[in-house]
């Protein structure tokens, strides 16, 4: 099964993909979060056969929810509502700033994020059961 991986941020949204049996992520595209957000997720929800979505849960220093947590939640009951495919949420912490060292300043910066949160959700529940 093929996932999508989100890194929401007010501005923009990363997005990443799996291979189609969800072992590795790959960084995707970077998408403007404005009203049009959810006709572009879909779009690529149905052009790459997705079949569950992992978005990443923005926590700070203490592990306490951030503020943008409650859109993050919105986004993740649309999405659900919407798309009708499972959606996980992911810890995430400085995704951003380990996707910039890792690969540098670039245009798919937050996409490079996304990637990171869905291979850490891919990795943590490779051996659990469907």
């Amino acid at each position: 099964m093929r996932f999508l991986g989100i890194d929401y941020g007010a501005k923009r949204i990363g997005i990443s993909l799996s291979d189609e049996r969800g072992k590795i992520a790959f960084p995707h595209s970077v998408l403007p979060n404005d009203r049009h957000i959810m006709e572009r997720i879909k779009a690529v929800v149905s052009k790459e056969e997705v079949g569950a979505i992992v978005i990443g849960k923005s926590l700070d220093y203490r592990q306490k929810e951030n503020p943008i947590m409650k859109d993050i939640r919105a986004l993740k009951k649309r999405i659900e509502k919407e798309f009708m495919v499972r959606v996980y949420l992911e810890p995430e912490f400085l995704t951003s700033a380990q996707a910039r060292r890792a690969r540098g300043r670039h245009g798919l910066l937050d996409a490079s994020a996304a990637a990171i949160i869905l291979q850490s959700h891919l990795d943590r529940t490779a051996n659990q059961e469907p």
